[in-house]
């Protein structure tokens, strides 16, 4: 697990892996209460403050795991009691050389069942030394060289507990995903920022179904259609630095 000023989520993440033999947690200088709670709790806890995005903190994290097998989770996550079952039966007798889970967000205290939330896949489970993630600076992925299996029960996800934290996310998220897209070679403009975020919209809020989700599933699909409109406007707004910086402009 990676951290940063996770204090309020890391207990109950925590607790939900108590049957593991190793616990490791890669913070990346908290000032909260975030390391002492881990440690409370029996996890091996390191210190790197030298971020650069996602991918790189969680491959680096990876790299403190011993054990066979090796269970990656966000501090905002965690296993119901119901996988925690299935895992450990999974383990006794694997078949695959990593496992997929379905994950249930919340919004806002409510858990989101449509908007294209759900059943969100995610890999989770794997062979050490058969997966790393994706060097992205935001919404890495897992790279498996091996089989993938699906396991039945949910990954709790409390990723958005107050609104407070969806215009914390919008921002940040937004700005590492300009700088992601910048170093892709992509393109943007206000009319395409524009087009991206109605786009957003129209797809989680009809084409996934947001409606069914009802004034949750509204809120969240404005949120999804500020996200994406901010991060293509900060890529717009970054290109025209680059181009009123350069020698040639």
């Amino acid at each position: 697990m990676i951290t940063q000023n996770e204090a309020l989520n890391i207990e109950a993440c925590l607790r939900s892996v108590h049957f593991a033999d190793q616990i490791v947690v890669l913070d990346s200088g908290s000032t909260d209460e975030t390391v002492q709670l881990a440690q409370k709790l029996g996890a091996e806890v390191s210190v790197n403050s030298q971020w650069q995005g996602f991918g790189i903190q969680k491959n680096r994290a990876l790299a403190f795991a011993k054990s066979d097998w090796v269970l990656s989770l966000d501090a905002d996550e965690r296993l119901s009691v119901e996988l925690q079952a299935e895992i450990q039966e999974a383990l006794e007798n694997p078949i695959a050389d990593a496992y997929c889970f379905p994950r249930l967000s919340s919004y806002c205290g409510q858990y989101i069942h449509h908007s294209g939330w759900y059943p969100d896949p995610v890999i989770r489970l794997f062979r050490r030394g058969v997966a790393q993630f994706s060097d992205d600076i935001v919404h890495e992925k897992l790279v498996v060289q091996g089989s993938i299996s699906q396991l039945r029960n949910r990954l709790l996800h409390e990723s958005f507990p107050d609104f407070e934290t969806v215009l914390d996310k919008i921002d940040r998220y937004s700005t590492a995903g300009a700088q992601s897209l910048i170093g892709k070679g992509k393109s943007s403009s206000f009319p395409k920022a524009l087009g991206h975020g109605m786009w957003a919209f129209f797809r989680t809020y009809f084409l996934q179904m947001g409606f069914l989700d009802g004034w949750m599933g509204l809120a969240l699909a404005i949120s999804n259609a500020e996200g994406t409109y901010y991060r293509y406007l900060k890529l717009w707004l970054l290109l025209l630095d680059q181009k009123a910086s350069s020698p040639t402009s």
